[in-house]
């Protein structure tokens, strides 16, 4: 769970230290106080998409550090090479120039890394939730994460990828006979052009080596004279190899009266040989070098064809043989497509029935899904003062497609009498908020997460029916921890540790605080949030009240 979080130079907050328990905790305060930074500051740690506006003017960056206990051992850590501590701590800086540090039990980790551990740490649930509710196109996925059937889903998925890929090469053999025969005329040619030149692998690199060479011959020539004049002389002189002859027969002579000598005899024996060795390689080389400008001029003409092929086919002759034998695969494919056509189409049947298999098993864990999911969501909105609400989720059958071959939609009557219709159609903002809730509770019941954030979600909530959702809020956090933003004083009345959101306006500049209360300061909230800022005794009475029912 969270247990404690550090915010600095984020927004309006300077810095401050909250402490969390586990059990339902509220966060209060005015309108504009600061209640959506923390939980901005939340979603940063959780690897959510931070900004540079965040960062409080006249700072240079802000930071976010958070403490969660009681961590389990998620493959996370070993996938990424981050040390396990149950204790875990999460650290996030967002600079100015747009750069993010994020780290987890001081390893370096990605944004996008980070965001894989944070599901799986927090649940964050927004008014933009309730929302996606309207949105049939999420139905399904609110089915699959009841229903568990990521297996299911992966292997319909398998499936229906190879109906793609079948279906993609079918459409690519697929073309007008008038397409077809230009075509093949187009790769008739280009295989002919290419064939004619008889090309050779490396070859290119070959002769402009060669070419280079020629054309810079009168200079390796007269080099590889002066070397070999160097190495063994002329009429006047004499060339390295006999200089270092005499002076070895110099020091052989002597060698005998001194083992210095000796030494030195050997090291210059031992250059006589490299040189002389040196000597024979630079004249065999020298007498080996050919060349004509009859051959420079066979050279240019061949590379002029390599380099017209090349300006077509490929930047090299490897790239062009390359080139040479995908043409003569597509040529062969196209002139056998009717056959190779047929084939796919055989495969694409079977392909497509494995796939509608697939299908079938999947729709059949979701029609049980479903049901079960209707189900416990009738139990919770009956718990959430919604007794006579009828809830469904209708299925109708579709061509396949990434998810399978089934559409979903939720349908449900509010009230006795009424028809079932779609959810965008029938729910009231109150209404919608504790389906919301309702499915958030039983969709928390399959999943490991240790804290839940509802931020705000009571909007068009009153009266008894805020008192139920109070109510269920308290009973869930019997197993999770829940952290709840909101303006209703009946959720406030039922937490377990209140925190209150305030800001104030010292030398010109905003600051807001997090303060938790004690027993005084929830019944002066609870007064506040009943009757706004006239505070009365009458007030301060109900608030009592609530607290001590």
């Amino acid at each position: 769970m969270l247990s404690l979080l550090h915010i600095e130079n984020i927004a309006v907050i300077e810095c401050a230290d909250i402490s969390f328990d586990c059990g339902f905790q509220v966060l209060t305060g005015e309108t504009g106080a600061g209640k959506s930074i923390v939980i901005d500051a939340i979603s940063a740690i959780l690897g959510a998409r931070a900004y540079r506006d965040m960062i409080r003017t006249g700072a240079e960056k802000a930071s976010v550090r958070a403490v969660f206990t009681d961590v389990p051992r998620f493959p996370w850590f070993e996938e990424n090479a981050v040390d396990y501590d149950s204790e875990t701590v999460i650290h996030r800086e967002i600079f100015l120039d747009g750069r993010n540090i994020c780290r987890v039990n001081g390893s370096l980790v990605s944004v996008s890394i980070l965001h894989k551990l944070g599901n799986q740490l927090i649940n964050i649930h927004g008014q933009h939730d309730s929302a996606s509710l309207f949105d049939e196109d999420n139905h399904l996925s609110f089915l699959d994460a009841f229903a568990d059937n990521e297996l299911l889903r992966n292997e319909y998925s398998e499936k229906y990828a190879e109906v793609l890929q079948l279906r993609r090469e079918i459409d690519s053999l697929t073309m007008d006979e008038g397409e077809k025969i230009r075509r093949m005329e187009t790769l008739r040619f280009q295989i002919a052009e290419i064939e004619k030149a008889e090309l050779e692998a490396g070859e290119d690199e070959a002769l402009e080596e060669r070419r280079k060479l020629l054309q810079s011959a009168e200079k390796i020539s007269d080099g590889m004279n002066e070397a070999v004049m160097c190495l063994y002389g002329d009429d006047d002189t004499d060339g390295a190899s006999g200089m270092l002859s005499s002076a070895e027969y110099a020091l052989a002579r002597i060698a005998k009266y001194s083992e210095t000598i000796s030494e030195l005899h050997d090291k210059v024996a031992d250059l006589m040989y490299q040189v002389q060795d040196a000597a024979e390689m630079v004249r065999d080389a020298r007498d080996d070098l050919r060349y004509s400008a009859e051959e420079l001029e066979q050279i240019e003409s061949r590379l002029d064809v390599i380099h017209k092929l090349r300006r077509k086919y490929g930047a090299t002759c490897v790239d062009i043989l390359d080139f040479l034998e995908k043409a003569k695969q597509e040529l062969d494919e196209i002139e056998f497509a009717d056959d190779r056509l047929e084939r796919l189409k055989a495969k694409l049947v079977q392909a497509e029935e494995k796939a509608w298999n697939a299908a079938l098993k999947l729709r059949e864990n979701r029609t049980e899904a479903a049901q079960a999911m209707s189900e416990r969501i009738l139990t919770e909105l009956s718990q959430l003062d919604m007794p006579r609400v009828q809830f469904v989720c209708r299925f109708a059958q579709i061509p396949l497609s990434g998810n399978g071959a089934d559409s979903v939609a939720f349908y449900m009557s509010a009230n006795a009498g009424e028809d079932l219709k779609p959810l965008n159609k029938v729910a009231s903002g109150g209404e919608l908020a504790r389906i919301m809730l309702a499915m958030k509770n039983v969709l928390a019941e399959r999943d490991k997460v240790a804290t839940l954030i509802f931020d705000e979600v009571d909007t068009g909530v009153s009266g008894r029916a805020a008192q139920k959702v109070a109510e269920k809020l308290r009973s869930v956090a019997a197993h999770k921890q829940v952290l709840c933003v909101t303006h209703l004083p009946q959720l406030a009345a039922l937490a377990q540790n209140h925190l209150l959101i305030s800001k104030e306006e010292r030398n010109g500049r905003t600051f807001t605080s997090v303060t938790p209360l004690d027993m005084e300061g929830r019944k002066r909230e609870l007064a506040r949030i009943i009757g706004g800022t006239h505070i009365t005794e009458t007030t301060l009475k109900s608030a009592e009240e609530m607290l001590h029912p």
